[in-house]
């Protein structure tokens, strides 16, 4: 017999903003009795320390910015925060998976918005 879960609601994060969530459940666990982290809430947070390389507040603020423009999706702002890309290259792979391609203009307004936070 195979039990589904049903899907409630979703929402994307950066990693930044992971971070900052994993620092509360991180604060509560070490007041409890049990001391030892399960491992993949350890990997967890050791993955957002190396990555986050913003705060959780520049990291929304940079995916408002990017949703601004007109070729960036939301889950494609995200990315682009947590990547940070810092030239056309960098940021042409995160766009290798859309159906379409941004200019070069597109790319440096884009390139632009992400030099402001990094």
């Amino acid at each position: 017999m195979t039990i589904f879960k049903e899907i409630v609601d979703e929402e994307y994060l950066t990693t930044s903003e992971v971070k900052e969530e994993l620092e509360v459940i991180e604060e509560e666990r070490s007041g409890e009795d049990s001391p030892e982290m399960p491992y993949e809430l350890a990997r967890a947070i050791e993955h957002a320390n190396r990555f986050g390389d913003l705060s959780a507040e520049d990291s929304r603020a940079l995916v408002a910015d990017l949703l601004e423009l007109e070729k960036v999706s939301e889950a494609t702002a995200y990315k682009i925060a947590d990547l940070l890309p810092e030239d056309r290259a960098e940021l042409r792979s995160i766009y290798a998976q859309e159906r379409y391609s941004l200019s070069g203009d597109e790319l440096d307004d884009v390139l632009n918005v992400v030099s402001q936070y990094a």
